[in-house]
């Protein structure tokens, strides 16, 4: 069974290797041929009526498809990397969702991040000041949540945002338009080494080798938006490559948020416009989390609780992740009070008053829900209705 499964792996390999095969070509092969290991046994004539080209064709049939995917196994093997094809159980389930997922995608690092919730974080690679605090700001906030921060690993914006994400200790993912052994930009080899090291990871869907050509970095950014379950545009020139993730986000059904910017800033043309468009306008990491699908913020939730645990610090254990996850201890009974607050539905203040009245009094509960509401734990809606912001 392994054998079958290695010889399928390799198909899809062998395929994305072949000139003049794209990712659309490779799956309408593969659908037609009834599994991509079918391409080592069809005759010349089956493989032009599946739809390749006489050229890849030839390539396969001869068997120069087979020699340069089991070449370029090992030389992923080599770097310590590994390849995942639209068949494999950790292969991205949001990107099969897109009308052109790659045929395959190449990893170094943490192969289970990619189908994990996560935001794609783009922007200027020339940003203000102010454009690379908030993209810092705003990826760290999101990675200490539990969300993955994903990005291009390009200067700039990209940069700051996966340097957000590490300082919270969080996950990140970068995207790149060139081989994972062809680190681009060079000053960022380092902050590739921190990535992997930091149980992140980067992600190609062009083989070991391809060098930073212009035309592959807009096919990266539709992999880029089509991983994420958002993208979150900082800063972008009317030109900028930041427009074409943010097209492919919409095509593809991905919510788009974009932080406003100065007008007097060339930089802010892209956000703005995108936000008169319909994007969400992001000013805090909660603009996002509260725009997530419920059942995203409930993972995202339970996993955090099942990281840092529920009752910890009110048992005298280590501060709880309610306390030390927002920077500011807590009272004892703000923590009460965080625990009967849920995200994804709101509570009255009398039933929360009812199932705290044996622990603390009425007065106790309102000087704690004041203070956690200026902490921005804690948000009131109307009707006197309370939510837990994470």
């Amino acid at each position: 069974m392994a054998g079958k499964q290695e010889e399928v792996r390799l198909g899809w390999l062998a395929l994305a290797l072949t000139p003049k095969m794209g990712p659309t070509r490779c799956a309408r092969a593969v659908q037609r041929l009834g599994s991509a290991s079918h391409v080592f046994e069809a005759s010349l004539t089956e493989l032009e009526s599946v739809g390749l080209p006489a050229e890849a064709a030839q390539f396969c049939f001869d068997g120069r498809a087979r020699s340069a995917a089991i070449e370029e196994a090992a030389r992923t093997a080599e770097q310590q990397a590994s390849f995942l094809t639209p068949d494999d159980e950790a292969y991205p389930g949001r990107l099969l969702e897109i009308y052109d997922p790659p045929a395959v995608l190449w990893v170094r690092g943490n192969t289970s991040l990619l189908a994990r919730a996560g935001i794609a974080v783009v922007g200027t690679r020339q940003p203000s000041p102010y454009g690379s605090g908030m993209a810092e700001v705003l990826s760290r906030d999101l990675a200490r949540r539990g969300m993955v921060v994903m990005s291009g690993m390009a200067r700039g914006v990209d940069t700051c945002a996966h340097k957000g994400a590490l300082e919270a200790g969080g996950a990140t993912v970068a995207v790149w338009g060139t081989g994972i052994d062809v680190i681009y930009p060079k000053e960022n080899k380092k902050l590739a080494e921190q990535i992997v090291a930091n149980g992140g990871a980067v992600v190609s869907e062009f083989p070991l080798g391809t060098f930073p050509a212009p035309q592959n970095f807009p096919i990266r950014n539709r992999t880029l938006s089509g991983m994420s379950i958002g993208v979150l545009v900082v800063e972008a020139g009317e030109h900028s490559g930041t427009r074409i993730t943010a097209r492919c986000a919409l095509e593809q059904g991905r919510d788009v948020y974009a932080v406003p910017g100065n007008a007097t800033n060339k930089n802010a043309w892209g956000p703005n416009t995108l936000i008169k468009q319909g994007a969400k306008l992001t000013a805090t990491w909660e603009d996002i989390w509260e725009d997530l699908p419920s059942q995203v913020r409930m993972q995202l939730e339970n996993d955090m609780q099942a990281q840092f645990g529920r009752n910890e610090s009110l048992n005298g254990g280590s501060a709880s992740l309610f306390g030390e996850q927002a920077g500011v201890p807590m009272s004892d009974h703000e923590r009460l009070v965080m625990e009967e607050l849920r995200q994804d539905e709101a509570l009255q203040l009398d039933e929360l008053i009812d199932r705290l009245e044996p622990k603390i009094v009425s007065g106790e509960i309102f000087t704690a829900l004041f203070e956690l509401e200026l902490a921005g734990r804690v948000k009131q809606l109307p009707g006197k209705n309370y939510v837990r912001c994470f």
